[in-house]
């Protein structure tokens, strides 16, 4: 008998625990936040910063965890009030009534139903006094930060911050706050802040010491790095060096630490820490046009071949897939960088180049051999010069032809756009100049170019996007120039609705009007894109573009087209989806169809 009844109490417990098991251990009824004479500014930026409402809005509402957030939220938003200057605000964070501060975090209750935050702001304090000693010359401190106005918190931090940096950027890399005195008169709801700066002595760079490169060498760490042993401190500087060291493609990771304490001479050490990232990497792309076809790219990358940093790109493509008009163009290419070449900011190179065209009015087939210096003169302004042997077999309708030529091709571009894949403001411009020397019958002169591409945001949702291009040849006769320098428009590039390449010009040979590449281009085109989520946007384009039988933009036809777009955000940039129309000139019809990742320019 006293078997049967332990055995069925232990049945009953068991029974119980997995009824027990099913009820939730707590649950949240409501939680009110309220800031009795606050604006909407204040009450939302309350709202935004508390802890607890996070949980709840995360679903995470155990009583531990409501407790912890609640502790949390009284530093929080007492920040808060002071970085809108209020110095004499109260906090109230009640659980089921209990104040949260006497609370211990070991004995939170079983069960929380509601949490009451309450914070009532008092006054809003202005400076009685504001200042930041001693300044270095052309200090510019925040306009706000003045006797008279609100007692911002963030106006004392942005005026400390504005002090040391004109400091450090004068060379005095260990300027630091002395002391400070912040005195809150609540009668007169007044703040006093006084801060007084110690600058230091203006300091050179020391050496650097380099740690993590596994298969870079230490010597071709330090000289991508660049770092000007002996001159003058400078925060820009520090900046250039991490500029250099990303651009090299080679690092995942990177930390520069200034030393602790200045060294002999009034020298700072410095300290590089890198990871490198992976020595191999691949990637492709793709692109549709319901016209031009089809085109498949992919690269083969090795970030550093013989231990200097040097990069391997071999690189091919095939495009024209399917295309209305010409055939597939094949493209391969090898080209090896070498960072740090001469100096910390130029890049050597050199490139291969094999292409077999099938175009509209032409077939070709053409090899490149170059090399060249590529120097960045900024974070925003890049230049490259390159020498170059080129020859190509051409056959048209009229004859097959050989061009050889040795050319110069030179480029500079300055970018200040916000973005690379999807741009809202700034501007790009581009161009260059190609001088080349041909051999046998092929011509001599020289190609110009240039974009300039603009975007302007209107309120939040909308952008305005123009890009302008032009070309020309000069100094050698239509018939003499290598086909690659001439030009063309139509398609993806240029005029979206009319198909790819579909403008040239027409010569007279022996008694036929050959279709070819022109001597001198233009092009405009014009996006509104728009918004429509988070995710979507929508845009509406019209393009135009010329091409003129001389280098002087004279004889020639223009064509245009427009249409609409979708785009689709991604983390690589916009997924894109054009839909175009001609609507001027007489080189296409119908409806054509672009599909890419990227913005259209």
């Amino acid at each position: 008998m006293v078997k049967s009844v332990r055995t069925w109490g232990k049945h009953l417990g068991l029974a119980g625990a997995l009824v027990l098991a099913g009820v939730p251990a707590a649950a949240l009824d409501q939680l009110l936040i309220s800031a009795p004479g606050a604006n909407a500014a204040l009450s939302g930026a309350l709202e935004a910063a508390s802890l607890t409402r996070q949980a709840e809005r995360d679903g995470r509402i155990a009583p531990q965890d409501l407790l912890a957030a609640a502790r949390a939220d009284y530093a929080r938003l007492q920040a808060v009030l002071y970085a809108q200057g209020h110095y004499g605000g109260t906090i109230g964070i009640t659980l089921d009534g209990r104040e949260a501060a006497a609370i211990a975090l070991l004995d939170a209750p079983v069960r929380v139903g509601t949490v009451q935050i309450t914070v009532r702001p008092g006054p809003r304090f202005a400076f009685s006094a504001a200042s930041v000693a001693p300044l270095a010359p052309g200090t510019v401190l925040p306009e706000g930060f003045v006797v008279g106005a609100p007692a911002l918190s963030g106006e004392i931090v942005a005026a400390t911050g504005a002090a040391i940096g004109t400091w450090r950027a004068a060379g005095h890399a260990k300027a630091e706050v002395a002391a400070q005195s912040l005195v809150a008169d609540h009668r007169a709801a007044t703040l006093a802040a006084l801060v007084t700066l110690h600058p230091g002595a203006r300091l050179r760079f020391g050496a650097l010491s380099t740690s993590g490169a596994q298969r870079l060498r230490p010597d071709r760490l330090a000289e991508i790095a660049g770092l000007p042993t002996g001159e003058q401190f400078s925060p820009a500087a520090l900046a250039r060096v991490q500029a250099r060291l990303r651009r090299s493609g080679i690092f995942s990771s990177i930390a520069l630490t200034e030393a602790a304490t200045p060294g002999p001479g009034d020298t700072l050490d410095m300290a590089l820490t890198v990871v490198e990232a992976p020595l191999r990497r691949f990637g492709f792309g793709a692109e549709l046009s319901s016209r031009d076809g089809g085109k498949v790219s992919a690269y083969w990358l090795h970030r550093n071949l013989w231990g200097g940093g040097e990069r391997l790109r071999l690189e091919g493509d095939v495009s024209g897939i399917g295309a209305s008009t010409g055939g597939a163009d094949l493209r391969a290419s090898v080209r090896i960088d070498r960072p740090a070449t001469f100096s910390p900011d130029t890049q050597a190179f050199a490139e291969a180049r094999i292409e077999r065209l099938q175009e509209a009015d032409h077939d070709a087939t053409a090899f490149s051999l170059g090399f060249g210096l590529s120097h960045d003169f900024s974070d925003r302004l890049t230049g490259t010069a390159a020498v170059q042997f080129s020859t190509s077999r051409v056959t048209d309708a009229f004859a097959t032809e050989r061009f050889r030529q040795v050319s110069l091709p030179a480029d500079l571009a300055w970018d200040r756009r916000d973005s690379t894949s999807n741009p809202t403001r700034g501007f790009w411009l581009g161009g260059g100049a190609t001088p080349f020397a041909g051999f046998g019958g092929t011509g001599s002169g020289v190609q110009l170019r240039g974009e300039a591409r603009g975007y302007r945001a209107i309120g939040g949702r909308v952008v305005l996007a123009g890009r302008a291009q032009a070309g020309s040849v000069l100094g050698s006769a239509l018939l003499q120039t290598p086909r690659e320098y001439l030009f063309h428009s139509g398609g993806g590039g240029t005029v979206r609705g009319q198909p790819y390449q579909s403008l040239g010009v027409e010569v007279l040979r022996g008694f036929d009007l050959v279709p070819m590449g022109g001597a001198s281009f233009a092009a405009v085109s014009a996006e509104l894109r728009a918004d429509v989520t988070s995710k979507i946007g929508m845009v509406a384009f019209y393009d135009a573009g010329f091409v003129g039988i001389s280098g002087g933009f004279g004889d020639g036809n223009w064509h245009a087209g427009a249409g609409l777009g979708l785009r689709y955000a991604t983390g690589i940039g916009p997924i894109r989806l054009d839909l175009a129309m001609p609507v001027a000139g007489n080189t296409g019809d119908g409806l054509q169809i672009y599909l890419g990742i990227g913005q259209s320019f």
